[in-house]
């Protein structure tokens, strides 16, 4: 978390434009199918282990000092850097009153917090004059970082569209960050995401929504990964 921090800042404060992807056994399962993904997240400025499979899958190849970089805890320590910093932040996503709430929350907790707007999209692409509205949003606003709420992969694949579009130094995508830092889902135990099982929490609380997602990619993940540290199969993650 201290390197993720440390490199945003760095390139945030030398006037850089990037993408961040924080992935977890969702995104690297979505990355083995479908090439355009896979190269979405190879071209980003940096790529976080958001759960526990992929750092465990990182320290038995030799990164021992690879750590967890979960995108709500994530978007907390950008907030308290931005305060001594002057970042301004940008919030795209959610359900309607979701990202104004987040706002709202984030300026109570960081006090001098610089909020620059907010935009909740259809839950659809944009159309023209929307797309335009939005840049021109981003223009006025002279926001540093835009946080992006989607879900894995529809929000890579908008930062990925957008970087060059928008006037934002940063994008991330931090997924279920809106929901969690506004109540609408809980979060886990300490425990449960040291463990690994925090697939389990979000299951247990949208299990037709995440089903498909932890039932089928999880055991798809542990076989693959299993083949790959045995040398009997080697994947390419080259795109």
């Amino acid at each position: 978390m201290d390197e993720a921090v440390r490199l945003s800042d760095c390139h945030i404060y030398a006037g850089g434009r990037g993408y961040i992807c924080v992935t977890g056994v969702h995104g690297v399962m979505e990355a083995q199918s479908d090439l355009v993904f896979r190269s979405i997240l190879n071209r980003s400025f940096i790529t976080t282990p958001d759960g526990m499979p992929t750092v465990w899958v990182g320290r038995a190849q030799g990164h021992s000092k690879m750590s967890r970089v979960y995108g709500p805890d994530y978007i907390l320590r950008m907030c308290e850097r931005s305060l001594t910093r002057g970042y301004r932040h940008f919030f795209y996503g959610g359900n309607p009153g979701v990202a104004e709430r987040l706002a709202q929350n984030l300026s109570c907790r960081y006090p001098g917090l610089q909020i620059a707007g907010t935009y909740t999209p259809p839950f659809r692409a944009l159309n023209a004059s929307e797309e335009s509205e939005l840049i021109l949003q981003l223009e006025h606003s002279e926001a540093d970082i835009l946080w992006v709420g989607l879900s894995t992969p529809k929000q890579e694949r908008f930062m990925a569209h957008y970087i060059n579009k928008l006037n934002v130094r940063l994008m991330v995508g931090v997924g279920a960050a809106f929901d969690i830092h506004t109540g609408r889902t809980r979060d886990a135990p300490t425990w449960m995401k040291a463990s690994g099982l925090q697939w389990l929490h979000r299951l247990v609380q949208e299990p037709r929504r995440l089903g498909k997602r932890y039932l089928v990619n999880n055991p798809q993940f542990i076989w693959k990964v299993l083949l790959q540290l045995s040398g009997i199969r080697h994947f390419d993650g080259d795109c």
